[in-house]
């Protein structure tokens, strides 16, 4: 069909009246949801399987409201005469497509290197261990099954064990992951591995014997196709194309594309004979169950192969009932399932790519503009329990917000359009979401520990949603697929390129790491300082040095994104100063080998209001700190107090970085056990030693706080012999406070008569080495006491030992602690905020673990926050 753009968007509008009528999603509510299928096809409640598989696909079924938004090369001019030979036919001469414009070229994998100290670098390698962790065997058990073929190891469990109908999806994930990553580390290990999964996969396709490929039976398809219950058989296949076309291109496995041709030949000829035996619209009405990226994978082949049976088969996986709404830019996009339609989003702008057709850049345009601005939270990424209502954010704030693989796929879509646009946008979006809502979803450095959703809520973790942190053999979710190939390609962003007689290089991302340019004939360092909220600057400095016999001059453009300020930004290049452009533009720069270029730029803290436009929700707002989200320890308190003044200074100040000098931790051994001095609810207790990176862990560390505020120690031997207070790690400002012997200890404001909040740290009453007691300042002979032989939970007092009703060696051991350096240690970025009735730690919400927090807040100098619980804000 030929014609203006204008002309076809107005052909969609005259039909898209009769499409909005139809049902558009991809299964009822409940069942598009992974976690609740899952749920569903593990019960053994057949009742209850019946009573929601009864309701599946309950959609209209005219024909003319499908047909009229059929993908327009294919669009037939009567409804009833669409043949599957017309539609081939109309896909013979791919070549007469004008390919899209002048994009920006993406830096290979094998070019860039991390450094290995860096964040991006300490979650490569984390990965890179898991990645080497799992078994050859046991990943491809299903496949081999399937084929009839002998299966020795054994099936790993989750969502990938052998009665699971989604099995075999990690398996695709894993091909993309390996590859990505073998090209970002040249592992060899990594590179057997990967090659003796494609090697088996390829044995399992050749005893089958028609291009088919999977961990399940081809039965899935059958149902698949006859619109009978069944869990997303092309979103596996999807999975499976896209990892052996990640092994061509990343590896270069000639036997992988093989692979890949093959298998879409099988399902070809599937489609193929849907449409003969049925009709086109019968195909249609089966997308509404998840497909994945089966779009996008098949053009990715197509612009490998140039066949056009894989442009055709691609066109029929772009979902028109909801891309017709985008092309129309109709904003109704509330209610659909985002994992299942952000993948044909990025299908349709491979469309872009390889036919040019201009409709599907801005399709996918207004795709980001509306999800940015009414679907999206601070972090950058968006759904509720995999859904999302515009600008109502507020009432959605839970433990099941942003699921990892919408940021995983936002993320995509995001870097297609800054390589069409360079827009600073775009990079800008690009760096908040992969800041916020990927680096954090590992637990620290554990390989293989990852979260599915990350909380928004108030007073929540990462550890107690609805599926917590997963286990690296038994889980195996749609996000931990997500997750593995998002730490393999932590450099695919970082670097992008204009070939030319001058060569331009785009840096929009600053992450310490290495480029070999090999357009530019350098190697370019990259090194940023790790920010802290102590000096509040991005400090990056770039140094090259030509390849030698080569000289190249080139251009550099450096992003200066929208959270810095003009004001205090510098840059410079071999010592001589530049100048600056505005922030959310690119700062350009003539380059030679040999050059050094130095940029700081100024980081501030800002709040930023919910996606929400009810006015009621004005004061839920956002804390961050240029690109990083913060969030408060806090097990459901929220309010912060700004000031009237309106100056940051009001209301929040960093943390000194030597302040990790004096955290400390306070242990005593009773019984078989280990416990530590711990604050529970403000009442100070004794309690089991516990594990790094959780609450109680946080509440078991304490602030030295010397009679002289100024002192600094370098390790905390240093503090014995001097007078302290005790600050509560997770309440900021509170300290230790003594109620009179034998009464609890309590955490509250410092009274006005510090004494009596003042210890003495001395040797410890045991004797012991290592040992330390901590004395009343007002009343001599008085030691913060514990107990004798106690084995759970106990209150502490202080007590003396006249008044004791222990022996003298019961309470010398009861009043003697192992002072060791703190269980928790402040974050480098690291601020405390001032609350209505406390203070709040805030650091990244990336470097949280299992330990509670709030990332928005009621902000405001007059906020009334009882009236936020009231309206329902989680």
């Amino acid at each position: 069909m030929k014609g203006s753009t204008l002309f076809q968007v107005l052909a969609i509008l005259s039909v898209i009246g009769s499409v909005l009528s139809k049902e558009c999603t991809n299964t009822p509510t409940q069942l598009s949801s992974h976690t609740f299928r899952y749920q569903l096809l593990k019960s053994q409640n057949e009742t209850w399987k019946q009573e929601m598989f009864a309701h599946y696909h309950l959609i209209p079924t005219d024909d003319s409201a499908w047909s009229d938004l059929l993908p327009r090369k294919i669009l037939r001019q009567e409804a009833d005469e669409l043949s599957w030979s017309m539609m081939y036919k109309k896909m013979k001469n791919p070549g007469s497509f004008k390919v899209g414009g002048d994009f920006l070229k993406e830096i290979s994998l094998h070019d860039v290197r991390l450094d290995s100290d860096s964040i991006q670098g300490r979650a490569q390698e984390t990965n890179l261990k898991y990645l080497l962790m799992l078994d050859v065997d046991n990943l491809v058990w299903s496949f081999r099954k399937t084929a009839n073929l002998p299966t020795p190891g054994k099936p790993y469990g989750g969502w990938e064990a052998p009665d699971v109908e989604l099995r075999g999806h990690f398996v695709g994930h894993y091909l993309s992951a390996t590859a990505q990553m073998w090209a970002s580390t040249h592992n060899d290990t990594l590179k057997e591995k990967m090659s003796a999964v494609v090697s088996a996969l390829s044995a399992c396709q050749k005893k089958m014997g028609t291009g088919y490929l999977s961990a399940f039976p081809s039965e899935l398809f059958d149902r698949f196709e006859a619109i009978k219950p069944v869990w997303a058989p092309y979103y596996t296949i999807h999975k499976i194309l896209a990892g052996l076309l990640d092994q061509y291109t990343f590896a270069n496995d000639a036997q992988a594309l093989d692979m890949t041709t093959w298998m879409v030949e099988y399902f070809y000829n599937r489609v193929q004979n849907v449409i003969r035996t049925h009709t086109v619209e019968r195909h249609w009405l089966s997308l509404n169950e998840e497909t994945g990226g089966m779009n996008d994978v098949l053009y990715r082949l197509f612009a490998i192969t140039g066949n056009p049976k894989h442009l055709l088969l691609a066109h029929l996986f772009d979902k028109p009932c909801f891309l017709g709404l985008l092309a129309v830019q109709a904003d109704d996009i509330s209610g659909f399932h985002a994992n299942t339609h952000i993948p044909i989003v990025i299908g349709s702008q491979m469309r872009y790519e390889v036919t040019g057709d201009p409709l599907y850049k801005t399709i996918s345009t207004f795709f980001m503009n509306i999800v940015n601005s009414s679907h999206s939270y601070a972090t950058g990424g968006t759904s509720v329990s995999e859904r999302s209502d515009p600008k109502r954010l507020a009432s959605t704030l839970q433990t099941e917000n942003e699921e990892s693989c919408t940021t995983y796929n936002m993320l995509k879509v995001s870097r297609h359009l800054f390589r069409w646009t360079k827009e600073v946008a775009y990079a800008d979006y690009y760096e908040r979401a992969l800041t916020n809502g990927v680096l954090g979803i590992q637990r620290g450095t554990e390989p293989g520990v990852m979260i599915y959703m990350l909380p928004q809520g108030r007073g929540v973790s990462k550890a107690v949603s609805y599926h917590k942190w997963g286990t690296p053999f038994n889980s195996f979710w749609c996000c931990y697929g997500t997750g593995i190939e998002s730490f393999s390609k932590l450099g695919d962003s970082i670097y992008f390129e204009e070939e030319g007689s001058i060569p331009s290089l785009y840096i929009i991302q600053y992450v310490s790491s290495t480029l070999d340019w090999k357009s530019g004939k350098i190697v370019l360092n990259q090194k940023v300082i790790p920010v802290v909220s102590s000096d509040p600057y991005l400090r990056v400095t770039l140094t090259s040095s030509s390849k030698e016999g080569s000289e190249q001059l080139s251009t550099l453009n450096l992003r200066i994104p929208i959270w810095t300020s003009s004001k205090g930004a510098k840059a410079t290049l071999n010592a001589q100063n530049l100048d600056l452009p505005a922030p959310g533009s690119f700062l350009q720069v003539k380059w030679s080998g040999g050059d050094k270029l130095t940029l700081n730029l100024p980081i501030s803290i800002r709040t930023e209001q919910i996606k929400d436009d009810r006015p009621e929700y004005a004061s839920v707002r956002a804390i961050l700190y240029g690109p990083y989200l913060l969030s408060g320890y806090s097990s459901g308190d929220w309010d912060i107090k700004t000031g009237s003044t309106g100056s940051d200074a009001d209301w929040i100040s960093p943390v000194p970085a030597a302040y990790n000098n004096h955290l400390v931790t306070f242990s005593q051994e009773s019984g078989e056990s280990t416990f530590v001095l711990t604050n529970m609810n403000q009442s100070i207790r004794m309690e089991k030693f516990p594990k790094a990176g959780t609450d109680a862990a946080i509440r078991a560390t304490f602030r030295l706080i010397f009679d002289d505020t100024l002192e600094i120690i370098s390790s905390i031997e240093e503090a014995i012999g001097k007078t302290v207070m005790l600050e509560s790690f997770d309440y900021p400002g509170m300290v230790l406070v003594q109620q009179g012997t034998e009464n609890n200890l309590v955490v509250t404001d410092p009274p006005k008569d510090t004494a009596t909040s003042s210890f003495g740290i001395v040797h410890g009453l045991d004797g012991k080495d290592n040992s330390v007691s901590l004395e009343s300042v007002t009343q001599k002979g008085c030691y913060i006491y514990s107990g004798v032989n106690y084995s759970s939970s106990v209150g502490m007092k202080l007590s003396c030992n006249s008044s004791s009703s222990s022996s003298e060696a019961g309470f010398s051991q009861a009043t003697s602690f192992t002072m060791n350096n703190g269980l928790s240690a402040y974050h480098p970025i690291s601020f405390v905020a001032k609350g209505g009735s406390r203070n709040y730690l805030m650091v990244p919400l990336q470097s949280v673990r299992d330990e509670s927090y709030s990332s928005v807040y009621a902000v405001g100098w007059d906020c009334i926050c009882s009236d936020l619980d009231y309206l329902g804000v989680m």
